[in-house]
């Protein structure tokens, strides 16, 4: 008796662990999702039939991944990139499919399987690189810039092949006239869609959008998008084109109202499902006894496909302007096989257009250069490193102007990136008269700064050697205002090898990731939405006739509970008035140094006459003082109080 629910609970289960480990490992999940389809498809152990059932549910997958793919593209991005997506992007394209039906043909093979793997080789997994580059602060970096670009193109480039590929198994078995005259029909079926998109579709999809947010009801909205998703994929299936197209047009439509974050986040859910269903079953298609048997030729494809998109894409690089080692980075970003490539494979599989003979090999390459990925890119610095020695030039003569900048400057403040907050803490700095060398990766934006006189160079504050030219040992405090956990995880790194006794303050957007902040070294952290909730509260309570002195007293409170720093610096207005500069509180930190007479004894021994605020030990924060906290050499203390009593407390804390 057949059980329908079975096979569902193997796939969910098989599915869940495999993205578990992955993901404990740190590798993209995608790649947990293609090893579950190989574990239990029909060519291991065969658990789950690769039936049309299967394919035809996956298929969403494919449909919900174009669907957002055409929510991320606007017009005012692809103009503002238009040189590195239009021109590079469409050059690596082109030569890759190029270079792959030439090789095609010496092997004696069609060429249309030759431009179908083409097609398949030539794309990169958006998926893979776009994370690592954001978890490597590379986003902005000239080589990530190039690579955002022709990911992009190649995105856009799944269309047109979509189209290709069903009328390629047409002219088989048509005249060449017939065949040219339905390409050409298919094209003026898409320029016809294009061009509703563009003209009516826009006014239509806001109109009938704002008609449906007004009802206020989330259900109905999730009920929209899904409508409107697969509608426009029937329609162009009807056509005579892909479900995909269809999909990625509705993405473009609703990509130009102001509902596109709305519509990502409702729909996320069903594509990463479908999506994930979709990996499975191109494991599924892979049957390791035809790998096995064949492989030398998987790893022939795989040097091949690796070593030829380097070559092609830092080639293409050095072309467009840009310097060998930006180009071999660039290279190794894309060298591997993407999502979409599997789309198109699975699409010629379906029409019978490759031969298994073939498909095996290819799919198998392409599996192993996605597990490849990840290492590529994390060791890519090291690879260049050591090939190219202009690229170590080209960085120690970034560390020297970042230097030559801040040689004199002493007791400074190092901002870390210079977006709206950067600039927002600087301008204050600059009201105080205190100096401060900011970091950033967006050459646009330290342009800008650099003609305005603003003290701003370029500079991955993640990297030890940056944040020393930038003068970490002579600095009084340090702030990373962009919201990174990892970048910031490794500035902390560096800071507390180099200097513990440095004070750290960190911004988030949520308290997420607070504690783990703290304990890799972060003296304070401020949190976005804590600071906001404050603001939101205040304007509420005043207009429930709260008063002020009230609401002010209560926002005080909160912020001590929460920043043990400045416990006791909120004062009322009164008090405020009444205290002057010299008498205020002000923080200061000490290092214990190995022959300080204060080691050994506690705090109520030595008697400092200040507020102990804190005691970091061995990378260790949190560590509250009492009377009875013995101090050892390397403790940093963190005190407060009146700038002559710390003065004093200092004396009895570093005397021999």
């Amino acid at each position: 008796m057949f059980d329908p629910l079975q096979p569902v609970l193997i796939l969910l289960a098989v599915a869940v662990l495999a993205v578990v480990v992955f993901r404990l490992l740190r590798l993209p999940p995608m790649l947990g999702y293609l090893l579950a389809g190989v574990l239990i498809g029909p060519h291991a152990l065969g658990w789950i039939a690769d039936n049309d059932e299967t394919r035809h549910l996956a298929e969403f997958g494919v449909v919900f991944l174009m669907f957002s793919i055409g929510l991320e593209f606007s017009l005012p991005k692809l103009i503002a990139m238009k040189r590195i997506v239009f021109g590079f992007g469409t050059a690596q394209v082109t030569v890759t499919i190029a270079v792959v039906i030439a090789i095609a043909w010496i092997f004696h093979l069609d060429w249309r399987i030759g431009l179908i793997l083409g097609g398949a080789l030539a794309m990169s997994s958006t998926a893979i690189v776009s994370k690592m580059l954001s978890e490597r602060a590379e986003l902005n970096s000239l080589h990530g810039k190039q690579v955002i670009g022709v990911l992009l193109l190649q995105d856009l480039a799944v269309i047109p092949l979509l189209i290709i590929v069903p009328a390629l198994a047409i002219q088989a078995n048509t005249e060449a006239d017939d065949f040219t005259a339905m390409l050409m029909l298919a094209m003026l079926k898409v320029i016809i869609v294009l061009m509703f998109v563009f003209f009516i579709g826009q006014k239509l999809m806001r109109r009938w959008f704002h008609l449906v947010a007004r009802q206020k009801s989330s259900e109905l909205f999730v009920l929209n998008v899904l409508l409107i998703t697969l509608g426009l994929a029937w329609i162009t299936q009807m056509a005579g084109l892909s479900l995909a197209l269809g999909a990625f047009l509705a993405g473009m439509l609703i990509s130009e109202t102001e509902y596109r974050y709305q519509v990502e986040d409702d729909i996320k859910p069903f594509r990463d499902v479908l999506l994930g269903l979709f990996f499975v079953t191109i494991g599924m298609l892979l049957d390791l006894q035809v790998v096995l048997e064949n492989f030398v030729w998987v790893f022939v494809i795989l040097l091949a496909l690796t070593v030829l998109k380097i070559a092609i894409v830092a080639g293409l690089s050095r072309l467009f302007g840009a310097s060998a080692s930006v180009a071999l980075r660039t290279g190794l970003n894309l060298a591997q096989a993407g999502e979409f490539g599997f789309v198109l494979l699975a699409q010629a599989n379906e029409i019978a257009l490759i031969e298994n003979s073939v498909l095996q090999p290819v799919l198998a390459a392409m599996v192993i250069s996605m597990f490849l990925a990840p290492f590529f890119i994390e060791y890519s610095d090291a690879m260049i490193q050591r090939f190219y020695s202009s690229d170590w030039m080209h960085r120690a003569m970034q560390i020297t102007s970042i230097a030559a900048q801040t040689m004199a400057a002493q007791s400074h403040v190092i901002i870390c990136g210079y977006g709206r907050s950067g600039q927002s803490i600087s301008r204050i700095l600059e009201q105080e008269s205190i100096p401060f060398i900011a970091l950033d990766l967006d050459p646009y934006r330290i342009q800008e700064a650099t003609r305005a006189g603003e003290s701003v160079v370029y500079g991955d504050a993640a990297r030890r050697e940056v944040l020393i030219a930038a003068g970490l040992m002579r600095a009084k405090v340090l702030v990373v205002s962009y919201s990174d956990t990892v970048s910031t995880l490794k500035i902390l790194k560096h800071v507390h090898e180099l200097r513990p006794d440095l004070a750290v303050v960190v911004r988030v957007q949520d308290d997420t990731n607070i504690d783990l902040l703290k304990e890799a070294g972060a003296t304070e952290v401020v949190a976005e939405i804590m600071e906001g909730s404050l603001m939101l509260a205040s304007h509420a309570l005043m207009f429930v006739d709260v008063s002020s002195v009230r609401i002010l007293r209560r926002i005080r409170e909160i912020r001590e509970q929460r920043y043990s720093l400045l416990r006791g610096f909120y004062y009322g207005s009164d008090e405020m008035e009444d205290s002057n500069e010299k008498n205020s509180p002000r923080l200061l930190t000490i290092t214990i140094p190995p022959d300080a007479a204060a080691i050994n004894k506690t705090l109520k021994d030595i008697d400092l006459a200040v507020e102990v605020t804190a005691v970091r030990r061995r990378n260790i924060r949190g560590l509250l003082p009492t009377d009875e906290t013995r101090l050892e050499s390397g403790d940093v203390i963190v005190l407060r109080g009146t700038q002559e009593n710390l003065a004093a407390a200092e004396i009895k804390l570093l005397q021999g």
